[in-house]
């Protein structure tokens, strides 16, 4: 059995190899959960459906497995709405002021950058994202092939969010080519109180989610003289004046970079901004806000997720029970 969970990622049958430029490269160690698989993997990159070196090894002979239950993020998304309308807001003011940037080659070079993000896109599951669960799929299978067997019994659950509910449609497709259920479509079961317990959980709710002091870490860093730094640096190559920047528009040009080269595997003229320097600053904004907001910052941050936790070992201990 197989619950399969969706809060963000990549597949496909060809795989296209570009040959990126050094900009982002030199970045991409620094894009936290916006990264690649092919960054943590290099496997892939040659072959999608790899399981890596000494993967025939990882079981030993002497067990046999009963279940298995993953939780997974989704496949690569589209920024969500605020980061395109803030994306927006800076291109616009590049755009204004790309008559008289004939010194500044790095604004002139952005403001010629097509702006093909619509606020329509809000996060949603792009192409490479389906690639992503498609071939995740295909890969567990193959690692598992007891367990995705015909008349094993299969069991998807997802949040209510589009990109999970398409993450969890792409995962069941690429068990496609494994998996006879009969002609029996296996449905992608929504269940919010399960994938998204911290929404569900009202002191989280109350305490850091709406609390507009739960994150005065970040805020505090954000002003602080590492960000000072690649504020001024940003404001310079773009000659802007540095009031017209501040951490959120510095920060989604950053990401943009990450997003450009997950979806569509270039080298984004936005990365031109940064040095590898500058992008281990902006990965620490990330994640001193991911440890307050999800980490261990907070201790309702992680005790929120025990409804998740008890699901998946009362499935384990079930199916240990039965095997007997």
């Amino acid at each position: 059995a197989l619950a399969a969970m969706a809060p963000r990622r990549e597949a496909g049958l060809v795989l296209l190899l570009f040959l990126l430029p050094l900009a982002s490269a030199g970045l991409s160690g620094y894009f936290g959960t916006k990264s690649r698989y092919e960054e943590v993997n290099p496997h892939l990159v040659s072959d999608p459906l790899s399981l890596g070196p000494g993967a025939g090894g990882s079981l030993p002979a002497s067990c046999t497995p009963l279940q298995l239950r993953a939780v997974l993020r989704h496949g690569t998304r589209y920024p969500t709405a605020g980061q395109i309308r803030r994306l927006g807001e800076l291109h616009a003011r590049l755009l204004r002021r790309a008559a008289g940037a004939t010194a500044c080659p790095a604004a002139a070079a952005l403001a010629e950058w097509p702006m093909w993000y619509e606020e329509s896109l809000d996060g949603r599951l792009a192409p490479q994202g389906r690639r992503d669960m498609e071939q995740l799929a295909r890969r567990m299978a193959a690692r598992f092939p007891a367990l995705f067997a015909a008349r094993r019994r299969l069991a998807l659950a997802s949040s209510s969010k589009h990109r999970c509910l398409q993450s969890g449609a792409a995962f069941r497709r690429g068990l496609g080519p494994t998996l006879d259920f009969g002609g029996d479509e296996v449905e992608v079961e929504v269940n919010d109180s399960l994938m998204r317990f911290f929404d569900h959980c009202a002191k989280f709710v109350v305490l850091v989610e709406e609390n507009d002091t739960a994150m005065g870490q970040v805020n505090a860093f954000k002003e602080g003289p590492e960000m000072k730094k690649v504020l001024e640096k940003v404001a310079s190559a773009l000659c802007l004046p540095v009031e017209e920047l501040n951490a959120d528009l510095v920060q989604v040009a950053f990401l943009t970079c990450s997003y450009e080269l997950a979806i569509k595997n270039v080298t984004s003229p936005w990365c031109s901004l940064f040095s590898e320097e500058d992008a281990k600053v902006l990965e620490y904004l990330n994640d001193l806000k991911q440890y307050w907001k999800r980490g261990y910052g907070y201790d309702i941050n992680s005790r929120s997720s025990c409804i998740l936790f008890q699901d998946i070992f009362q499935h384990l201990d079930k199916a240990v029970e039965e095997s007997k």
